[in-house]
């Protein structure tokens, strides 16, 4: 039997992709809007290791100051770095190498699962394909629908999701078919994977992102 993979060291894997990946972008793509609402690539890149700077002792405050509403605790969190230049964001991925403080939580899987999806709004963004590692990939479906801050639980309530390039399946219910990466951004609630998708559950899915009225 397989031993289970150390989830740190994939998030920390996970995360010096992301290195090689913010390294290479033009400066005009670091302005352009990721596929996470609202923000630029900019902001994603930062956010995704925002809270290890911050770290345990930092985040009573921060929680109370988003009056406990993540997508405000984020932005507040997200603020803090408003002055950053380019370099210097590149430079706080660099030392943020080994999750720290919140996103060392449930042994890794944040940092892992967060950044995964994280990376890909930034991908998606600037058309930089990739395939993602397997080991990376199944460990972040299985904690994105048991995450406390992710919607993928309410979005996969009650669907099968299957992977057509993974062994991976989770659910019961009406299918959503498609490649692994495209399951979890779509439960991730983001509506551009939909169209990778197939499946007779893939209408209430697209419901359920407000893709369809």
């Amino acid at each position: 039997m397989a031993a289970k993979p150390n989830v740190t060291d994939l998030a920390v894997a996970e995360r010096a992709d992301l290195h090689a990946l913010v390294t290479s972008l033009s400066p005009e793509e670091w302005h352009r809007p990721s596929l996470c609402e609202g923000w630029t690539v900019r902001d994603v890149v930062v956010h995704v290791v925002s809270y290890d700077e911050l770290g345990w002792s930092g985040l009573p405050g921060a929680f109370l100051r988003g009056g406990l509403r993540v997508d405000a605790v984020n932005q507040h969190v997200l603020e803090r770095y408003a002055d950053l230049t380019v370099p210097e964001v590149v430079g706080l991925v660099a030392r943020s190498s080994r999750p720290r403080g919140l996103t060392s939580g449930f042994g890794g899987a944040i940092a892992l699962t967060d950044g995964l999806i994280h990376q890909q709004d930034v991908r998606r963004a600037t058309g930089r394909v990739r395939t993602i590692p397997e080991d990376r990939l199944t460990v972040a479906l299985d904690f994105a629908l048991r995450a406390p801050t992710l919607p993928a639980r309410g979005h996969a309530r009650g669907l099968r999701l299957v992977t057509t390039d993974l062994s991976w399946e989770r659910g019961d219910g009406r299918e959503v078919r498609g490649p692994g990466e495209a399951l979890l951004m779509a439960v991730a609630g983001r509506s551009q994977a939909l169209g990778e998708l197939e499946g007779d559950g893939v209408a209430t899915l697209a419901r359920r992102l407000g893709a369809v009225s």
